[in-house]
Order: C-alpha cells, then structure tokens, then sequence
C-alpha cells in the first residue's frame, strides 16, 4: 500500500535519511523503532510531504507521493498524529475535530466518523465543547489522534502517542490503536515505547542514524538479542 524506496532526505546540508527502504501493507500496524535522532519523524514527515527527499520515491500503491505538496498527500488518504499532539489549543474539542474533516464535503460521513471518534474517545465526548488547551496530556493525545481520524485516512502516522503519558493511559491509547486498525485503518507507527509498539505492531523496522538496520515481524524483533539490548532494556 505505502512504500519509500531508497529515500533520502536532508535537513539543509544534514544527511538525515540515508536510504530508508520500507513497506506497509494494507491492513497492518507497521512500527519504526530507534533512538532519538534516528530518523523516526523524519521519515513520517517525509512521507507526509512536509519534506522533499532528494533522491528516492514514495509510492501509494502507484501513486508516486514523493512529486505531491502536502495538502495533496493529505488528501490522498495519509493523516498524522504528530509528536507533541500540535492541537489548536483555543479551539474548543469539537473545532479541533471539525479541522481534521476541513478537506472533505460529505457530511453524512463527517458526522458518522464523529460519532466514531467520540465511541473511540469517550473522555473527548464529555469535554467536546471544552477548549483544547485546558485538556490534560493524554486527552490532548486522545484529540490528535481522533482529528486525525476525521480525516478517514487509508493510512494513519502516529508519532510518539504515548510520549508524556502515565502508564495507565499508555495502556489506553495503545489499546485504542488495536481498535482503530481492526476497524480497518493501516498504520505506521512511530514510538519510543519499543516494547508496547512491538507487542502490537504486525513488523517493525529499526532506525539507526538515518538507516534501517533490522526489518521483520514484530514478534521476532522482539525476541532479537540487539533489540533487547539496546531498545528493550534487557541486559
């Protein structure tokens, strides 16, 4: 569905991406695991348009993305969750989430993945005309997340969705991406959480100073001595 070949992408005269290689498949949670400075939100910036690789192509089944401003990635079904949540803090939760549909005009559809996100998100549901700046951490996480799903993306970016967070709302937002992918949605998570992204992720790709160096199932990723070592914290 989603596929970057040989991207590479600089920050000015920086080297950031140095050849990332990686597919998503319809219907999968796919992960990107690494140290800060890896390359992680580089590469969903990337995807999304909000960088230009110099070299490389990124491919929406034959779509090629990578000749696409933004606003069109966006439109072609790819909605990000950023890191740091980036919410419109003097909007009030139902503005918010009315941003994440300002692209579409079926409003029979708006209004059915409204009902959605708030079944998704029901603390949203009781703060919906509350402003979104006076939202606590993980309410705030919650909102990024579901104006992203307001989008009805074919495939959701999540960037670090549990940075911040007490352990007991990591437990909810992951769960909460389990549900989001039965219902259908494939996405590309990036997390520092490398043991929660694994447990339910489909296949994972390591991130090391803008390369990839390990790829495959989650499963066995996890059970990788290197992994457990230097992002699982097994000695």
């Amino acid at each position: 569905m989603l596929e970057l070949i040989d991207v590479h992408t600089y920050y000015g005269n920086i080297h950031a991406l140095k050849g990332i290689s990686l597919k998503v498949n319809d219907g999968e949670i796919v992960t990107l695991i690494g140290s800060n400075g890896a390359g992680k939100t580089t590469t969903l910036r990337t995807i999304q348009g909000l960088l230009k690789p110099r070299t490389g192509s990124i491919k929406l089944n034959d779509l090629e993305l990578h000749k696409l401003p933004s606003h069109q990635v966006a439109a072609h079904g790819i909605a990000q969750s950023p890191e740091g949540r980036m919410i419109f803090p003097r909007m009030s939760v139902m503005e918010n989430l009315e941003m994440g549909a300002f692209a579409r005009t079926d409003k029979d559809g708006i209004q059915q993945d409204l009902e959605r996100v708030l079944d998704l998100f029901p603390r949203l549901k009781e703060r919906i005309k509350q402003k979104g700046g006076t939202l606590s951490g993980g309410e705030q996480q919650m909102l990024a997340m579901a104006r992203a799903l307001m989008a009805r993306p074919r495939i959701l970016l999540l960037d670090e969705p549990s940075m911040g967070l007490a352990p007991i709302l990591v437990d909810l937002i992951f769960e909460t991406i389990i549900s989001i992918n039965k219902e259908g949605t494939t996405i590309l998570l990036v997390e520092q959480n490398a043991l929660m992204a694994l447990s339910i992720a489909h296949r994972g790709y390591v991130l090391q100073t803008g390369e990839i160096i390990l790829s495959d199932t989650a499963a066995n990723l996890k059970n990788n001595d290197e992994v457990q070592k230097s992002y699982l914290g097994v000695e």
